[in-house]
């Protein structure tokens, strides 16, 4: 008799592109398929950057039909931003996008009263200044907060939407700078302290945890056959990424999650909440079977988004192979630099950043690619040798998943410039790991090592080897330092 097999949707939102992913899984097979792709294009209003939820939503569903029956559904998207609820469950107005200006310097004002050390020693979570606690703060005296019954982060809202039930997932809440990931529960004492009543949050969720089932509408709409549970995933996208990282049990590890942004770290079994740490602006967030994702947020591959989208789309494989006869190292730039958080005239503040430093200013369309690519493996590098130091945790081999993984000249470069190898997983990691959580409440899977065994066996792996000498990436770390 052939293994059980069952058919999972995941709803996989990244800040640029919605995808409904299909898994078909048995306890030692996983098949992954894609369902339906859509565009997430925020929307500038006069009141400013803003998601359109909408959009989403309507995409959703669409994938959902093209998905055809399944046995569950979960859904994972980026962090930090939330819609807010009437007392009728009706949604106030479209989410600020984390990228819109209201933040800017609120967090000066909220270390006034909780200063910047206390506030991570007690929430361990690096300073972004668009962080749901500044959002929150910023957003205090407007109408929509006020009218405010309930918060709801993105994945939750559309869960909501599904089902008609409300909740909190907790590796999405870990990175609202709410949650003490010592307890894995509220900071009641920050919130308190800032003024953030905790009572508009839903209660809180694990992944593997039921979220109801499609509502007859949702089941009329996609053309579905009820009842279907909704399964609660690692509903934030890296910590979905993370948990289909293919590193065999024991093995010393570090993670990279590419896609626009670039989510470099360790996967602990505790927060590291020390001076250094936040110095270093690491952040502790929560990952499956009581893991501490302990990473650093880095540009990503946006600013090489936001040059294609200047540049009138032009052919990526075209413009990488240019990119790979440039000079290693010739210019660099901060990639985490929050210069480069704002869309819009990319090219141009890259080169400018290289003219302000006394740099070699890149100008053709493959320099400034070249440009790019070398000062992410940079900040790759950076991050994993600072992570090591920080949480006294060495590690032999890189893992990198997400969209990165197509870049070959990226894996590479960063393979390089940390001096270590670098196996290149799947390219949809956070859809595997939402399906795998699905599976895994369902009993086709057992826990984090076997999931990750069954990765391992399942998906293709290409490896990386360093190539070079890595003295010369710690000579261009040192001198962008002194800039």
């Amino acid at each position: 008799m052939s293994a059980e097999v069952k058919s999972y949707a995941a709803v996989d939102l990244g800040a640029s592109s919605g995808r409904v992913m299909v898994g078909r899984v048995s306890p030692d097979s996983v098949e992954l398929s894609e369902a339906h792709r859509f565009p997430n294009r925020p929307v500038r209003l006069p009141e400013g950057l803003r998601w359109d939820i909408l959009a989403l939503y309507g995409g959703v569903l669409d994938g959902l039909r093209a998905a055809g029956q399944v046995d569950s559904v979960g859904v994972d998207s980026w962090a930090v931003d939330y819609g807010l609820l009437d007392a009728d469950g009706a949604l106030l107005g479209n989410p600020v996008h984390y990228r819109d200006g209201r933040t800017e310097g609120v967090a000066e004002k909220v270390w006034s009263t909780v200063p910047a050390d206390r506030l991570y020693a007690a929430t361990g979570l690096q300073y972004a200044p668009f962080n749901t606690l500044y959002q929150l703060t910023a957003a205090r005296s407007t109408t929509q907060l006020t009218l405010a019954k309930r918060l709801l982060l993105i994945p939750d809202l559309l869960t909501y939407w599904l089902t008609g039930e409300q909740g909190t997932e907790l590796t999405n809440a870990s990175t609202t700078q709410l949650i003490d990931p010592r307890t894995r529960d509220w900071s009641y004492e920050t919130a308190d302290r800032l003024g953030i009543d905790l009572g508009l949050f839903a209660p809180l969720r694990q992944p593997g945890d039921p979220a109801g089932t499609l509502r007859p509408q949702v089941l009329a709409e996609t053309g579905l056959t009820g009842p279907v549970p909704v399964t609660t995933v690692g509903s934030h996208d890296t910590a979905s990424a993370v948990a289909a990282v293919p590193a065999a049990a024991g093995e010393r590890f570090a993670y990279i999650c590419t896609g626009t942004w670039s989510l470099a770290g360790l996967e602990l079994r505790a927060p590291v909440l020390t001076e250094k740490s936040r110095a270093a602006n690491f952040t502790n967030e929560l990952g499956l079977d009581g893991t501490v994702r302990y990473l650093r947020n880095i540009m990503g591959l946006w600013l090489l988004q936001e040059c294609v989208r200047a540049w009138g789309e032009p052919d990526l494989g075209v413009l990488l192979r240019e990119a790979a006869t440039v000079p290693t190292l010739r210019s660099v730039v901060d990639a985490g630099d929050e210069a480069f958080l704002a869309p819009g005239r990319m090219p141009e503040r890259i080169a400018e950043a290289c003219r302000a430093s006394g740099q070699p200013v890149p100008e053709s369309r493959a320099e400034i690619t070249r440009c790019i690519l070398d000062s992410l493996a940079l900040a790759h590098r950076r991050a994993v040798v600072d992570a090591q130091r920080l949480a006294d945790h060495p590690v032999d081999v890189v893992y990198l998943v997400g969209g990165g993984t197509r870049n070959a000249l990226l894996c590479q470069l960063t393979a390089d410039a940390c001096g270590l190898p670098v196996v290149a997983g799947a390219t949809e990691a956070a859809a595997l790991g939402n399906v795998l959580v699905q599976a895994r409440a369902q009993g086709l899977v057992g826990d984090l090592a076997d999931l990750r065994r069954l990765l391992t066996r399942t998906q293709p792996l290409t490896r990386y080897t360093p190539c070079g000498d890595t003295g010369r990436w710690r000579s261009a770390e040192a001198r962008l330092a002194t800039r």
